[in-house]
């Protein structure tokens, strides 16, 4: 009987905390909503417009000084420009809205119920009334200190390596004959794939929002997944009430990809083109030296440029007929339909593509670019999984994306720490880094956070870690890292990366001279000034080898530079190490505690 009497009173707790919270989230979301929503639309509507010239004439100038497109495709795009900036007009401003109103409205009504998962019981009601409130306010701020980061820093640094990165190499190069089958596949796929997702969407929908339901009152009725704890009771009723949002969500998120998804094909084509290209350049090469054949030589050629020209239409045909067929194998399995697809799928590729997790690694080019952290492959679908519910103890197991960031910058900040009692990096290589216009050429900017990534990877691989070993002891491994989709597209290079400095067996002096080519890059005289004990290898081949793998941690730590994130936390960075600088009374250090606080990166 009185087992009986308390799980009634819990049922109790559990029905009078849900309904003051849901409550309360709502009143909060009433009162904190429009001033967060006007903060996150204004300031990123004022971004958009202000940046707007400065970006078109950033676009102009990477146009016309880019060798990946030859002349007449750069006119062509520049008559482009108008159209494509006004689309982009419409959907940020649109997009910024359609966020600030979510953001502003739902995020104090989520913290409320969060509230519940706090220990203290004391504390509990504080924490139901006071979280989501100002915490909002600045979130917005945040959300459009990021934006305008994005605007302002990423996009000119994707400008640069556009006009800066295609060097000389013209096998590379878009021609304007190229791009009417392009545009044809692109246009096709738009035809074909944003109605047919949209209707596998649509009518798979009334399923997800049934089976969802059914998935959450099991694991309310067996106390399991996210009901284990009692705490998390009314976090999980939360669910259960907004399912049929997520459900019209996951509609418009299955939308939104087919975009992406069907402009793909324009991809596919382009790839087989530059196939042609690479034929022609050997094929050049080898007549080059028999002017007797020269008339073979331009018949053969064109021979091969109207067949490989048929090819590529019919394979970004295939692409776009198959991805279709994808779109409703992937929704199947993840709401545990029958497997397959009735929906014909031909082959788009030589090889079969992998529909694993995993992202097959490119070489690094000379810039060291990306280091080959992106996928051949076609994009990844975003469609929400119905899996069986984790319990929140095994939720808790797996590292958040914001540890990481957190301990990427916390590596930065020990590793810029040790540098400067080493006197390695001065008060004035800060003072450059504040004062440069491109932040992410200088020692400091680029460097140094390059150089705490290679640590992160040589201790990784000394002590013998199966993943990615954090400052704090964390493994982040395949099993428990983040499943996000920006993760997705570096994880398995860094992991590829890891795996080749671990089969390199690295002695101390090369070591030494990987951390130097790596902080100081192209820097002779810093570079022969740090006397580290470095040892440059007698073997060409093996020093072009640790070359290879400081271009490439470069090459990722310049890709990651440019998240909105990064740019804000690493400013947090600069500020502590300049304090830093400043408490060990270096005479180089020219701040005041005022000029420190207020301190922005160019």
């Amino acid at each position: 009987m009185s087992n009986s009497m308390t799980d009634f009173l819990n049922v109790l707790y559990v029905v009078f905390s849900f309904c003051s919270a849901l409550s309360l989230g709502a009143l909060k979301g009433i009162f904190v909503g429009p001033i967060a929503s006007s903060l996150l639309i204004l300031g990123n509507v004022g971004v958009i417009l202000a940046l707007l010239p400065a970006q078109v004439t950033w676009t102009v100038y990477a146009l016309v000084k880019t060798k990946r497109f030859d002349a007449t495709l750069k006119f062509a795009f520049l008559f482009a420009l108008p159209p494509l900036f006004g689309l982009w007009l419409i959907l940020s401003i649109a997009g910024s809205v359609l966020v600030g109103m979510g953001y502003g409205f739902f995020t104090p009504w989520v913290s409320t119920f969060e509230a519940f998962r706090q220990v203290g019981e004391s504390k509990k009601f504080l924490h139901c009334i006071v979280d989501g409130t100002w915490g909002t306010i600045k979130g917005s701020c945040t959300v459009v200190r990021d934006f305008g980061d994005i605007c302002y820093h990423s996009y000119p640094q994707y400008l640069k390596e556009l006009h800066e990165g295609s060097g000389s190499d013209e096998t590379h190069s878009i021609r304007l004959i190229e791009v009417p089958g392009c545009l044809a596949v692109g246009l096709m796929g738009l035809i074909v794939e944003i109605p047919l997702y949209t209707a596998i969407a649509i009518i798979k929908s009334p399923y997800m929002l049934f089976k969802g339901w059914h998935r959450l009152l099991h694991d309310l009725v067996s106390r399991e997944g996210p009901f284990l704890e009692t705490a998390c009771v009314p976090v999980a009723g939360l669910v259960i009430l907004l399912w049929p949002l997520i459900v019209i969500g996951s509609i418009l998120l299955a939308i939104f990809s087919s975009i992406f998804v069907g402009l793909y094909g324009s991809v596919i084509v382009y790839q087989v083109y530059m196939q042609v290209s690479l034929t022609f350049h050997y094929l050049d090469i080898l007549t080059g030296f028999m002017i007797s054949l020269s008339m073979f030589h331009t018949s053969l050629k064109t021979h091969i440029w109207y067949s490989m020209q048929e090819r590529s239409f019919r394979r970004g045909v295939a692409y776009v007929i198959a991805m279709v067929s994808e779109f409703d194998e992937y929704t199947n399995d993840w709401l545990y339909l029958r497997e397959g697809s009735i929906l014909p799928k031909p082959r788009y590729r030589k090889k079969k593509a992998s529909h694993s997790a995993e992202f097959p690694v490119g070489a690094s080019n000379a810039a060291g670019s990306n280091a080959g952290c992106l996928s051949s492959e076609a994009p990844a679908l975003l469609v929400p999984s119905l899996a069986p519910s984790r319990s929140i103890r095994e939720a808790i197991q797996e590292v958040k994306m914001v540890h990481i960031w957190e301990d990427m910058m916390k590596g930065c900040e020990m590793r810029g720490k040790v540098l400067l009692d080493a006197n390695v990096i001065t008060p004035g290589d800060l003072n450059e880094c504040t004062k440069a216009k491109d932040s992410q050429e200088t020692i400091v900017g680029l460097g140094l956070p390059s150089y705490a990534f290679l640590h992160c990877l040589l201790h990784s691989v000394k002590v013998g870690s199966s993943g990615l070993l954090l400052t704090d002891g964390v493994d982040v491994t395949q099993q428990n890292r983040p499943r996000e989709r920006v993760l997705d597209f570096f994880f398995q290079p860094v992991m590829v990366l890891k795996e080749q400095i671990r089969v390199l067996r690295l002695v101390e002096g090369e070591v030494g001279f990987l951390e130097k080519i790596t902080l100081f890059g192209c820097n002779a005289e810093r570079f022969e000034a740090w006397d580290n004990g470095s040892l440059v290898p007698q073997d060409a081949l093996r020093a072009a080898q640790i070359q290879a793998i400081s271009r490439r941690v470069t090459g990722m730590t310049r890709s990651i530079s440019k998240f909105p994130t990064y740019r804000r936390r690493f400013r947090d960075v600069i500020k502590a190490l300049i304090i830093y600088s400043l408490e060990r009374g270096g005479s180089s250090a020219s701040y005041s505690s005022r000029r420190v606080a207020s301190m922005e990166l160019p």
